[in-house]
């Protein structure tokens, strides 16, 4: 029963078009009279949620629609005997309804994703004891228990303990963050190690979070500026309309001189051939075609406003983080002290990381492994939050993590300041101490994907400029967008940073897309003119873009592009065409030139020739 209610228009028109089907037949077997009932029947069925939409909204907004014309139209067909003809103009209006209620109820699904990340109790800590307690019992000022593998609640500073955290959520960084005494928390992140207490510094509907929410609704309660050019001339074209066909019932007896018959006859003629059908047909195949041509090529539009929209966009902004870069840690440099056994070091230091669910110990094991080397196994190791692992091998003991951790002074000095030229590089460096000194250096970095340069070449070729939004550090930020080719980057960027970003470039360019995968990228996805997911991101950043890159190939966005571009020439030579036809019609018609057949003739004639047209988007040479 739910999925009749969630599909009932669709299933409507379609049983509408079944109807019209039936009824033909029977129409050309010379049952007539059947036949017109069963046309009624499909008018009933598939015209009720168009009518009813049209009749509210017309009292609602004290001015008529396309639906009423659209009814009109039909009406009038079927009093001249044209069942057929108006019964179809009713099937393809109560498609495009039914398709448009299935996108609005879809979109309706990102903040429900978003809403189940956010935690709904939170560990107090009151008279020296912990409660579970709902987000809504707390205060400014709360102590709060976060226990390893939690997300923290509420937005605040810690006070005791440290560890390392998961602000992907927020920033977009791969990389886990340590947390020391007086560290900012954000609601959300999770707590990857030890167990901390936090003071609440923030109200729960006043975090960064919560703010997150908020910007993704503000940002998709905004009309496009297509969207209002669109309802400004759909209320122009009715009123022409109407106001035409009403003033052909009558001037033309007292003016020209025509007899009632005739007044009538091109009265209704004139309201057939008017009808926007050849109009609807200009956009809605060549776009239902161009999103098949999409779908087939590994890109999923999720309406044709954002093919429009994406055959305008002057500039492009990117995520870091999971878009231009894999988001996820890669070994780049292993150096082993001189004189140590590589193999046996290499054996010992994945032994070591194999005890550990940090993303940067897994994926110095990964490097490993891949070697074919077997790491030392049942190892004996102690986390040390926020700095890394001891264990003790043979009786010796292995310091594992960041310079601080194993000696600033000595792993600043191996192999001659090693360090800075890999942190100069945007490179995170793990080391591994033993009894005699530093033992190795592993330089881990979230890797440039193969595609990407390629991608932002053929873009910039194009004249579409191209910019970096990323929260991670300058020096990090800066060297990815050396390796990739952007025009600019921004970096250190929150949600809200990356959100007045893309006001800013939407203010100069008119028309942006941004590019992301994350939770954090949401707000500013729902703000650019066309928001762009990698097919692998997160479930609100895909609910919240407007188009998605399946197997997260960025080369498919110049694609898309290129596509986008195709099918606006393809509806703007339609457009011409059918409001030529229909113009041409509405003269002959006054001028008695035409008969009513001639007139369906040309009416329906050119409709079939703009769908022809569009479906060349079919093509996947694009």
């Amino acid at each position: 029963m739910a999925f009749i209610k969630m599909h009932i228009e669709l299933i409507a028109s379609i049983l509408s078009g079944i109807l019209i089907l039936i009824a033909f037949t029977l129409e050309l077997q010379q049952y007539a009279t059947l036949s017109a009932v069963i046309y009624i029947l499909a008018f009933g069925i598939g015209g009720y949620a168009k009518a009813k939409y049209g009749i509210l909204k017309t009292i609602e907004d004290k001015q008529l629609n396309v639906e009423i014309l659209m009814i009109l139209a039909a009406v009038g067909s079927s009093i001249i005997g044209y069942w057929t003809e108006g019964a179809i103009l009713i099937f393809i209006f109560s498609l495009s309804g039914a398709l448009e209620t299935y996108t609005m109820n879809k979109s309706k699904k990102e903040i429900t994703s978003l809403m189940k990340i956010q935690p709904e109790t939170a560990w107090l800590v009151r008279d020296n004891q912990t409660v579970l307690v709902s987000l809504n019992e707390l205060n400014t000022g709360d102590s709060i228990v976060v226990k390893p593998g939690e997300r923290v609640p509420v937005d605040g500073v810690l006070q005791k303990g440290q560890t390392a955290v998961d602000e992907s959520a927020i920033s977009g960084e791969a990389l886990p963050v340590s947390k020391y005494k007086a560290d900012e928390l954000f609601a959300g992140t999770v707590n990857l190690s030890g167990t901390i207490t936090m003071e609440m510094t923030k109200p729960s509907t006043e975090t960064l979070f919560q703010k997150i929410i908020d910007l993704v609704q503000s940002a998709q309660s905004e009309k496009s500026p297509s969207q209002q050019f669109i309802e400004r001339f759909e209320g122009r074209y009715v009123k022409v309309v109407i106001l035409v066909f009403v003033l052909m019932l009558f001037l033309p007896h007292y003016v020209v001189g025509w007899d009632w018959n005739t007044t009538f006859y091109r009265a209704i003629v004139l309201l057939v051939v008017s009808s926007p059908c050849a109009l609807v047909a200009s956009i809605m195949p060549a776009t239902l075609a161009a999103i098949s041509n999409g779908a087939k090529n590994g890109i999923i539009f999720k309406g044709g406003i954002h093919l429009e929209n994406l055959s305008m966009v002057k500039a492009i902004a990117f995520d870091k983080t999971g878009t231009l870069t894999r988001g996820k840690p890669e070994v780049t440099d292993f150096v082993i002290r001189e004189g140590a056994d590589p193999k046996l070091a290499m054996a010992r230091i994945a032994g070591i990381e194999s005890q550990s669910n940090h993303p940067l110990a897994k994926a110095i094991n990964d490097f490993v492994v891949s070697k074919g080397i077997t790491p030392v196994p049942n190892l004996m190791i102690r986390d040390v939050p926020g700095n890394g692992l001891k264990a003790t091998i043979n009786k010796e003991e292995f310091l594992v993590g960041k310079p601080k951790f194993v000696g600033e002074s000595l792993a600043e000095s191996f192999e001659d300041g090693l360090l800075e030229k890999l942190a100069n590089q945007g490179k995170t460096v793990t080391f591994v101490r033993d009894g005699e000194g530093i033992l190795a250096a592993m330089a881990l970095k979230d890797t440039v994907r193969d595609i990407t340069k390629a991608t932002i070449d053929e873009l910039k070729k194009a004249g579409i400029y191209c910019i970096m939004l990323t929260g991670d550090n300058h020096k990090t930020a800066g060297v990815i967008a050396k390796e990739t080719g952007v025009d600019d980057y921004i970096a250190e960027c929150l949600p809200a940073d990356k959100v007045d970003e893309l006001k800013k470039l939407v203010k100069k360019y008119e028309y942006v897309a941004m590019t992301g995968d994350g939770i954090n990228d949401a707000p500013a996805l729902a703000t650019a003119t066309t928001g762009i997911a990698m097919g692998e991101g997160t479930d609100i950043a895909l609910e919240t873009a407007d188009v998605i890159l399946m197997k997260n190939d960025l080369s498919r966005i110049a694609y898309a592009i290129r596509l986008s571009k195709k099918m606006q020439r393809i509806v703007k030579q339609n457009i011409f065409f059918s409001v030529a036809v229909i113009v041409l019609l509405i003269i002959s018609n006054f001028f008695q030139a035409i008969t009513l057949p001639l007139g369906v003739i040309g009416h329906e004639g050119s409709t079939i020739l703009v769908i022809l047209n569009g479906l060349r988007m079919l093509n996947r040479n694009v």
